[in-house]
């Protein structure tokens, strides 16, 4: 019985053994920073793998940790693994505390496609100070519309992630749609790429994932 747990102890150290770690590095647009160190005996295992973290784990700023950030691996070099932003998202907390009674709450969801080539689902949130019309939630939401698609139309991706992430993007929206309503906050609640341009990452494209038939693209 002892020699078996033995082989069964030595056979787990072995197999650690032949694992190598490699450090998660953040985009250029994120500062190049290593968020993350994972140990793998198959480097083939890290491409299209998602790892997790929050704004605040990017940018020091205890404001940000409401922010989760999401970061694909598409590329391995030595014991260096480079990343894009597959996404972010509000966490469930925050977008909670942004809820008022008697107020409104206005959302866009919207595909763009930047400059260079991918295609990303963009979720707009905006919250009223009270009440609005049906009229001025029609026109907020295609002003929303209006702004992506010019940021997608001029932008390439990493410049696009940024404005999302760090707010230019809900900043523009607020300034504008403030004429028409007045608002307490307006951002870019959710990202995720759809598509990645060829070229980017090679043998990942199964794990991409394609939108699903339920989610749809509201642009009214």
């Amino acid at each position: 019985m002892r020699s078996e747990m033995s082989k069964a102890t030595k056979k787990v150290r072995d197999k650690w053994r032949a694992k190598e770690w490699y450090a998660i590095f953040t985009p250029s647009y994120f500062g190049e920073q290593n968020v993350a160190n994972i140990p793998t005996s198959d480097i083939s295992n890290l491409m299209g793998r998602v790892i997790e973290n929050t704004l605040y784990d990017v940018t020091g700023d205890f404001s940000h940790q409401s922010t989760k950030l999401r970061f694909l691996v598409v590329n391995v070099k030595g014991d260096r693994a480079d990343t894009i932003m597959k996404g972010h998202e509000y966490s469930p907390d925050y977008l909670r505390s942004l809820v008022r009674r008697g107020s409104s709450r206005i959302d866009g969801i919207f595909k763009a496609t930047s400059k260079d080539g991918y295609t990303t689902r963009i979720s707009v949130v905006a919250f009223a100070r009270g009440r609005v019309k049906m009229t001025q939630e029609h026109m907020i939401r295609e002003l929303m519309k209006n702004i992506i698609d010019e940021k997608a139309r001029t932008l390439a991706y990493d410049q696009l992630a940024h404005e999302m992430v760090l707010g230019k993007i809900g900043s523009d929206i607020y300034n504008a749609a403030k004429k028409i309503v007045p608002l307490r906050h307006v951002g870019v609640r959710k990202s995720k790429v759809l598509v990645i341009p060829p070229g980017v990452i090679e043998k990942l494209g199964e794990r991409v994932e394609s939108p699903k038939p339920e989610e749809k693209i509201v642009a009214e």
